[in-house]
């Protein structure tokens, strides 16, 4: 029997590639959507783990976490530089970390930050030191840059018509390890280079301008007005030695990135800087009301590719029953030889079964593919990795397509089962 099927594919191999792929084409579609789905879940969820709690003016929560945790740039009002050193002295926390950004080069965005930082995303080095000086840089592993290189910052981007800072020129000093998340792709510089850069130096500490409050809508709160065209500006000192003495010298930052000592403190912590003027988050719990909507996109989704399934299911019947109708005469020809109705079913239903199989084991693999590179191409543009990987539930969903693939070969076959030698050869 198994000779015999083989054989008929052979013989009729257009209609078998257009079946398989038929099939291919549908099952790849879900399953895309699924592990693309997932991925983006996972690769988000371990990103955001990094941090425990986001603290920053009082704005949107979820443009926070992207902003601050994923580094899509937009505008965040600043946050004082009171509160900032209020919550770094704080003995509930192990550290607070300032970031500001608004700067990028080469494409990869600048990230004034402080040394814990660093140390907290990279404990260890993958090559080079930590910060030192004003002019040092720390680059992520994805950023494609050497040690020694220079760094010239640029307001904004080269693609928003941003302009290079001539006040300072960084030199990369060290390299962090990989982390999986978009902090691989930044350039991080000690954030007081970067608050005198934009004329937020020691001498602003714990006061902002209105030119900064206002630029602070804009560009992460380090653009004075004039600034933009280049009439008023600052510079930092390449060799001054950083100082992260945040009680004497602060200013106004878009968020910070906080490490509370325990859980009981992240949630003391959380309920007191939701005030008026702050805002503290978990970046999960962000993530969590994302995933909702997400979840929302993906049943719309599902339910195209469902429907896809189902115009492919019936162009498939469609397809497999002319195919029966077409071999009327082989099928009368086996009766005639001595071969029962069932044996007929069986080859039938057994042919196109296993068509229908091969073309599910081949969209497994294209959706697989497809995601992949999905995911590649979202990683080296967002910096977090998306971790493809079937679950326990794609093993489900292929059961449940082989069971629907099978039914579906009952249809065909039964015409064949119903068929006389008589009419088959007459036909």
């Amino acid at each position: 029997m198994i000779g015999f099927i083989l054989a008929d594919i052979r013989r009729h191999k257009g209609g078998t590639i257009a079946i398989l792929l038929l099939v291919a084409f549908a099952v790849a579609l879900a399953v895309s959507v699924t592990l693309q789905e997932r991925a983006l879940r996972l690769g988000s969820a371990r990103a955001a783990n990094a941090f425990d709690l986001v603290v920053g003016a009082a704005g949107s929560e979820t443009q926070l976490v992207l902003s601050s945790v994923f580094l899509q740039a937009a505008p965040l009002p600043l946050m004082e530089a009171a509160a900032f050193q209020r919550l770094a002295a704080d003995p509930r926390v192990a550290f607070a970390a300032p970031i500001g950004f608004g700067d990028s080069f080469a494409g990869y965005p600048l990230v004034g930050t402080s040394t814990a930082l660093v140390t907290h995303l990279s404990p260890q080095l993958e090559e080079g030191a930590g910060f030192r000086q004003e002019g040092d840089a720390v680059i992520g592993s994805a950023v494609d840059l050497s040690m020694g290189a220079v760094i010239k910052p640029m307001h904004g981007t080269a693609e928003e018509g941003g302009h290079t800072h001539t006040g300072l020129a960084y030199a990369v000093v060290g390299r962090m390890k990989q982390t999986g998340t978009p902090w691989d792709r930044a350039i991080l510089v000690p954030i007081q280079a970067v608050w005198e850069l934009h004329g937020m130096g020691h001498e602003e500490a714990g006061h902002e301008e209105t030119g900064h409050e206002e630029a602070g809508h804009e560009e992460a709160g380090h653009e004075e007005a004039g600034h933009e065209g280049g009439e008023h500006e600052h510079s930092a000192d390449a060799a001054a030695p950083i100082d992260e003495d945040w009680a004497e010298h602060a200013a106004a930052v878009p968020a910070v990135l906080v490490k509370p000592k325990t859980i009981a403190d992240a949630y003391k912590l959380r309920q007191e800087y939701r005030s008026g003027t702050t805002l503290a988050v978990f970046p999960g719990e962000v993530l969590t009301r994302l995933y909702a909507t997400l979840g929302d996109a993906k049943i719309l989704l599902m339910a195209v590719a469902v429907g896809t399934q189902v115009l492919i299911a019936a162009a498939l019947l469609l397809v497999t029953i002319m195919h029966v109708g077409q071999r009327r005469r082989q099928i009368g020809a086996l009766r005639a030889f001595g071969a029962s109705r069932t044996v007929v079913f069986r080859i039938v239903w057994l042919h196109l079964f296993t068509i229908s199989l091969a073309g599910i084991f081949l969209g497994f693999g294209l959706g697989y593919l497809v995601s992949d590179i999905i995911g590649g191409i979202v990683s080296r543009q967002n910096g977090f990795t998306m971790p493809v990987a079937f679950a326990r539930g794609d093993l489900v969903f292929a059961a449940a397509v082989s069971a629907f693939a099978a039914v579906l070969a009952i249809v065909p076959a039964m015409l064949a089962y119903r068929q006389s030698p008589a009419a088959a050869l007459k036909g």
